[in-house]
Order: structure tokens, then sequence, then C-alpha cells
């Protein structure tokens, strides 16, 4: 079977999943340190120094799950491509032993955070947590992209952990800032504390954020190379994508540092907590981002396929010259699911039936979010229906995303589905759009529970999270890089939708109206912004 793109697929989830566990990890600890240290021996924090112990244990458990997961994946793989599993040839390698030595690391933290659990108070147990993080942090650095390297390797090790570590700080320390939200709502002594949490959480983030953004080009001046590099690779269009999303995110930031300094009570009551999801969201996207660029190869090691700027914006003009003339691609579009069956399909057919896809699906998304716009005119009430929009995307989709398997190609359902990553990503996407259709619709009609409501973000930011992780081929021509920047443009917008939809929830639910509409129309018009690349799309054809 085809393994190698769902083997990566599933690498690059565990990897996203593995540095949030890395991330709480390390921001619980240090938010025991710098947040809750002056404050360690007051009893009356028991319950606040309970739920940053259980922070830590999440993050314990979720790293250990994920790289034991990744180890099994990577194996699995290898047993796959030589048709047996050389198990002490495996067992051998760095990456194994690294692996192994962090799954052991973290599953020790595991259970020193349990123990913690039932003394928050004792300092002894504090102190060995750390000494347990400690080198599951070193560990790490022959788990990262530069381990295999030839030229400054130990420079690139040591840089990419730092990275790793100050995403960590912060990312970690906004999970332990929402646990702490969450208990006060049942605890009056967490509800004191909150606003003084929130102020000292500066004092670990602003350090973070720094030596975040100075490692961050440092690696990537080494990566990418060139501003070349930057906007003609797959790798490049990837830490352009995380440098916005991180923009985003210190907007949020800066928002929540100001009324925090200026000690704004209904700002830190009710605004603060719904930027800090979502700031959360946007950090979480980045994490998954970091995963998906580790498997790619650097900008700097293929300066001569990188695509150029007018072959970049050929991507989305539909009036320059392709190698399909106009009345192939009629003639394809009505063909193309004949010839998809046969063994042989050439690559124009290919093209066509590709530009049609996603052309229809443009038509449609762009359509919807005219009408979502709408919607928040009272005098068409008859908009907010608009997300059955997406049941009819999720029909095309399962029918047109692969002519080669079933019910239009020879290949099973159960087959293509599982012999195939990219399928299997388009079946996952497939259903995850009628899902967001069936939930959407009862939130928006006032039918379903509140809860329900936050399906649809979760949803579009794990629609992002494939989109960044998906792949085409091993290698990257120009035409592979050209499919890739669309995905990767999609999912970021797809990133700004579900920030839209969860803020525009979060603060109507805290009472800030206006705001509310405003982010909802935010993620409007990020969806429209998807349909416009769609609705323009060319396939590449080199």
């Amino acid at each position: 079977m085809y393994l190698q793109g769902l083997a990566n697929f599933l690498d690059d989830t565990l990897g996203g999943v593995a540095l949030l566990g890395f991330s709480f990890i390390v921001g619980g600890l240090l938010w025991r340190a710098v947040v809750l240290g002056p404050e360690s021996g007051n009893a009356h924090l028991s319950l606040i120094l309970h739920r940053n112990a259980w922070g830590v244990l999440i993050g314990a458990v979720v790293l250990a799950a994920a790289t034991l997961l990744g180890l099994i994946v990577q194996g699995w793989l290898v047993a796959s491509a030589l048709g047996e599993f050389p198990l002490s040839a495996y067992s051998g390698t760095v990456q194994f032993k690294a692996g192994m030595l962090r799954f052991l690391l973290a599953s020790a933290l595991a259970v020193g955070a349990r123990r913690l659990l039932r003394i928050p108070h004792r300092q002894f147990a504090w102190i060995v947590a750390i000494l347990l993080a400690l080198p599951l942090i070193i560990c790490g650095a022959w788990l990262v992209h530069a381990v295999g390297r030839f030229e400054n390797r130990g420079w690139l090790m040591t840089v990419t952990v730092i990275h790793q570590c100050s995403a960590g700080v912060w990312a970690g320390g906004l999970f332990q800032l929402l646990l702490l939200r969450s208990l006060g709502r049942r605890d009056a002594a967490a509800r004191a504390f909150w606003p003084t949490a929130l102020s000292r959480f500066a004092r670990m983030g602003i350090p973070a954020v720094l030596v975040l953004i100075t490692t961050g080009m440092l690696l990537a001046s080494s990566y990418v190379g060139s501003w070349g590099g930057l906007v003609g690779t797959a790798y490049g269009s990837l830490i352009a994508v995380k440098t916005a999303l991180l923009g985003g995110a210190l907007g949020f930031a800066l928002l929540n540092h100001r009324a925090a300094r200026r000690s704004l009570r209904s700002e830190i009551e009710h605004k603060v907590p719904c930027y800090l999801e979502t700031e959360f969201l946007l950090l979480a996207a980045v994490l998954f981002i970091a995963s998906s660029l580790s498997s790619q190869p650097p900008a700097a090691d293929i300066p001569e396929l990188t695509a150029s700027l007018s072959e970049v914006a050929g991507m989305f003009a539909p009036g320059l010259p392709r190698l399909v003339s106009p009345s192939h691609a009629e003639f394809l579009a009505g063909e193309a699911g004949r010839l998809a069956v046969v063994d042989y399909v050439p690559s124009w057919a290919s093209a066509a039936w590709s530009d049609y896809n996603h052309n229809v699906c443009g038509l449609l998304l762009t359509a919807m979010a005219f009408i979502a716009l709408l919607s928040y005119h009272p005098r068409f009430p008859w908009a907010r229906y608009w997300p059955l929009g997406f049941a009819g995307l999720g029909l095309f989709l399962f029918f047109r995303n692969d002519p080669q398997a079933w019910p239009l190609g020879p290949l099973g359902f159960w087959e293509s589905t599982f012999g195939d990553g990219e399928i299997m990503q388009h079946r996952i996407a497939t259903l995850a759009t009628f899902a967001m259709a069936a939930v959407e619709i009862r939130s928006r009609s006032g039918k379903g529970s509140v809860n329900l409501s936050y399906v649809f973000p979760a949803l579009m930011a794990f629609g992002a999270i494939i989109l960044f992780l998906h792949g085409h081929a091993g290698f990257e021509p120009k035409s592979e890089y050209l499919i890739r920047a669309t995905h990767n443009s999609v999912g970021f917008l797809a990133v700004i939708m579900a920030c839209g939809r969860w803020l525009e929830l979060r603060l109507r639910q805290a009472g800030q109206i206006t705001e509310s509409r405003r982010a909802g129309l935010a993620g409007c018009l990020a969806m429209l912004g998807v349909g416009m690349i769609l609705l323009f799309y060319r396939e590449p054809m080199y």
C-alpha cells in the first residue's frame, strides 16, 4: 500500500501534538517559579498550585504518548518499505534513542506530576520535576531537523531547542492562564489572583517572545537563505504563514498586556479571557506548522527549484498563458471522469479535473461568504442558514476529490482511504465539512447548545492544520510548490475564520456585542478570501 503520505501525515500530526505537550511542561514549570513563586507558601492558593500541577501532568502525558506513537509510526513505515522490520538497526538510530529517552523522561515526569497533585506545596517535588524536565529538553536537540545537517549542526540544534523552549513558555503560560480562569469560576481565591497572574505573566511572556523572534530570525537565515527562498518554496511559504500567525498572536498579547497594566477591570474580566483563548489558538496552529516544517526540505537546499514571483502570481491569474488551451480544458471538464479510471491519466487531464474542483469550491465559498455577510443585517434573517452551503460543498468533494477512488474510480472505498495518505486526508476534510454544516446550522438557528457552537471553529482549525500538513509529493518541483502555496494560503485564512467565529461566540457570551460582530465579520471576510483564491485557481504544469 502507499503508506508514505499517510505516515508523513501522522508523523507531522504527532509532532505538533508533542510540541503542545512540551509547551505545557515548560510553561507550567516556569509558571510555578515566576507567577506562583511569591505565593507558593500561601495556604489559600492550594487549589491554584494543584491546577498548575494538573497542567504539567497533561503536558507530560501528551508528550509521552505522542513520542511513543511517533516511534511506532516511523517503525511501521520502515517495515512497510523494506518488507520486514530490522529492529536492531532501527533501535540503533539516533532518532529512536533520543525519542525513547524523551518518552521515558516524560513518563517519569507524569508520575512526578501526579504526586504533585497530592502535595502541591512540597518544594522538593517541584525540584524533582524540574530536574526531569532539563534532560527532557536537552534530548530533544537530537529530534530536530538540525541533527541531519552537515554544517553548523551543533549550533543549529542549540538554537532550535531554545526556539522551542521560548515558544513553549509562551504557549504553556497561556495554557496556565486559561486553567486559572477556569478554576476561578468556582474558587474565590483563583478569581482574586487572576489580575495578579495576568500582570506577572508578562515577566515570563515578554522575554520569551523576544527570544522566540531572535532565534526564529537566526533559523530562518540558515534554512531559508534568501528572499527568493521565502517566496518560492513550500518551506518559505510555511515560514511566512507562521510569521503572520505569530503577528496576530502578538497583537492579542499586546491588548491583554495593556489591559493588565492599566488595571482595566472590565476588560480583564470580559475581553481578556476571550483574547487569551484566541491567542492560544493561533499559537497552537503555529506549533503544528513548526512540526510540518521539520519534514520539509529547507529552502536554502533547493535554490534551483524555487518559483519566481511571476509564477506565483500565475497560480491565481486566469489570463496568463498555460500549457492547456481553453478548448482542451472545456473538453476535459467533461471527460476527466472517464479518463481518470484508466491506469494512465495525462497531466493535462489531471490539471483540468483539479481546476474544475477548485473553481467550483471557490464559487460555493464565495456565495456562502456574501450570504454570511448579509446575515448580520436584520433585514435578511434567512441568510443565517448560509452554513447549508457546507453540506453541498461536502457532497461535491465526496464525489470529485479523488477520481481514481470510489465512487468514480476502480479503487475501493476502504482500500483508497487507508492505502493512500492523501486520499485519507481528503476523506477527513470531507467528513469535517459535513459536520460543520450540521453543527453551525443548529447553532445559528438557535436550536443547539452553547457548547455545540464551538464545534464549528474547532473543526475549522482542524481543517487548517490538515492543509498545513497536507502534501502531494516527497520532492518539490515548481508545480508542487505552487500547490502547497495554495494550501498554506487557504490554511492561513481558515485559521482566521476559526479565530473569528470563536471570538465572536466568546465575546457575545461576555456581553461585548459590538466586538463580537466585528470578529464575526472578520471570519466571513476570511471565507471570502478563501473563495476568491479557489475561484481563480489554476493547476500549475511544468
